[in-house]
């Protein structure tokens, strides 16, 4: 393709989401309107008011220079604010007023997308970028993606297909179809693509070597599973309430029945009185919270090392297993508890690693906010009126199991965080302590308290613990 054919450069617009308006109030005062919500954005000046309605259509995202106006770099700080309430959204267009080339969907609260300029590298698809129907609409996604792309236009599906193959920008240049440079940069800032080392090859050079042992279908069922990295909607919305309700019980089957109860009585047996007597406990008695010496307790009980040992494999590898009360798949083990403390008797407020080793808490250094955070969250999915005395977050480092095991390694993650959690039941039961398992966590939340990688070690589960105020429900 020659220049004079070459279309013109992109602009990347920021633009307010569906459903979103903003409202100037007496003094200069800027609200953001939603779903009959409203959000006080601050206190900006009239030319940066009057520029503030380029929002509703499309407000272009420069660099940042210098030279840049009072307002623009007011406009930014808005930008920024709404981005962290998942308020905006951002089009890459053909220049102002054109058409749409794709619409970025932020699915991570304070991303913001970035053109950055590309090299002459050669540039591949994500083995973890899939395009799919979403209604009418064809989405580009990605468990590794701050955002979600939108296509608007027929021609990009068939530029992203092209990038199956590694291929350098010359080479796209020449095709009579290519998006633009712009276009490239945002995949590759949206990790929907990548630069190409040949010497890595196509998997281990995806980004580190920690992602060389995820999957696609593990990877991505990890992060829609779970809170934090996508903004779809999640929770007890029964999105299904008009089909039928399965019914609690399963209709019997009609063949020939045999009586167990007449057979054997368990109502002498210790580990059958602990099992009915396990109950999920929502609301905790803060006049007498849990005490230090009870949680060590309960972690020496439920979670602590109990032997470690070297184990030669089918296939001559040799894995060091440190095993706990509890069963792990293939002996992995690969569960860690963390502990955000918010009322403890002899424990300081804050976050903690449970080292199972030497049956120690170890103090992380996180932010109040952050700490608040998981804290709340935790009181939401419960919906409970007080927060959790402590939330316990399940933890997995994914490559003690995905190193061994192909085709299901995080299903078995998930299999030890549901025996894990009824041994924290019981072990909680059995100390006469309140206990509740919570479905979902946010996992970007838990990645930036620890400053690991949500693909190195990642929230898998969550549970609450403390001193009960009284009976839940199971």
């Amino acid at each position: 393709m020659n220049d004079e054919s070459r279309p013109a450069p992109a602009l990347l617009l920021a633009k307010l989401g569906p459903r979103v308006s903003l409202k100037e109030e007496a003094g200069g005062v800027l609200r953001a309107q939603f779903d009959g919500e409203t959000l006080l954005l601050g206190k900006f000046s009239a030319a940066a008011l009057r520029r503030a309605s380029e929002l509703a259509t499309g407000w272009p995202l420069s660099g940042v220079g210098e030279n840049d106006a009072p307002e623009e770099k007011e406009l930014r700080g808005l930008v920024q604010r709404l981005a962290l309430h998942g308020l905006v959204e951002y089009r890459l267009s053909r220049g102002a007023g054109g058409q749409d080339i794709v619409v970025v969907e932020p699915q991570i609260r304070d991303y913001r997308p970035s053109l950055q300029k590309l090299g002459a590298n050669r540039f591949v698809l994500s083995r973890f970028a899939y395009l799919r129907r979403r209604g009418e609409d064809l989405v580009l996604e990605s468990p590794l993606a701050g955002a979600t792309l939108r296509l608007c236009d027929a021609n990009v599906a068939s530029a992203i297909a092209r990038l199956a193959t590694p291929r350098s920008l010359a080479e796209l240049r020449n095709e009579p179809d290519f998006p633009g440079e712009e276009f490239l940069a945002l995949l590759i800032d949206c990790k929907f693509a990548f630069a190409s080392d040949p010497a890595k090859g196509l998997r281990a050079g995806e980004g580190d070597e920690d992602l060389a042992l995820w999957e696609f279908h593990d990877l991505l069922f990890h992060v829609r599973s779970t809170n934090g990295r996508h903004a779809n909607p999640t929770g007890g919305l029964y999105a299904n309430a008009h089909l039928p309700q399965p019914p609690a019980v399963r209709p019997a089957w009609p063949g020939p029945t045999i009586e167990l109860a007449k057979i054997a009585d368990t109502s002498e047996s210790a580990i059958a009185a602990l099992l009915r007597s396990r109950r999920s406990e929502r609301v905790f008695d803060d006049a007498h919270p849990i005490t230090l010496a009870e949680v060590a307790e309960f972690l020496d009980g439920a979670a602590r090392i109990i032997s470690r040992q070297k184990l030669s494999e089918d296939e001559g590898e040799e894995m060091e297993i440190a095993a706990r009360p509890y069963p792990s798949g293939g002996a992995s083990y690969e569960l860690e508890l963390y502990l955000a403390v918010d009322k403890c008797d002899g424990l300081e407020r804050g976050f903690y690693h449970y080292d199972a080793d030497r049956h120690a808490l170890v103090a992380i250094a996180v932010t109040q906010r952050q700490l608040e955070a998981i804290i709340d969250d935790g009181q939401c999915a419960m919906g409970a009126p007080r927060p959790p005395q402590i939330m316990i977050t399940i933890a997995a480092r994914f490559g003690r199991v995905s190193w061994k095991y192909s085709g299901f390694a995080y299903s078995l993650v998930l299999k030890d965080v549901g025996v894990l959690m009824q041994t924290l039941y019981l072990m909680a039961t059995e100390m006469q302590l309140g206990a509740c398992a919570i479905g979902v966590g946010d996992i970007d939340l838990f990645s930036r308290m620890t400053g690991l990688p949500f693909h190195v070690e990642g929230a898998v589960g969550q549970m609450a613990i403390g001193r009960a105020a009284a009976q839940g429900a199971p």
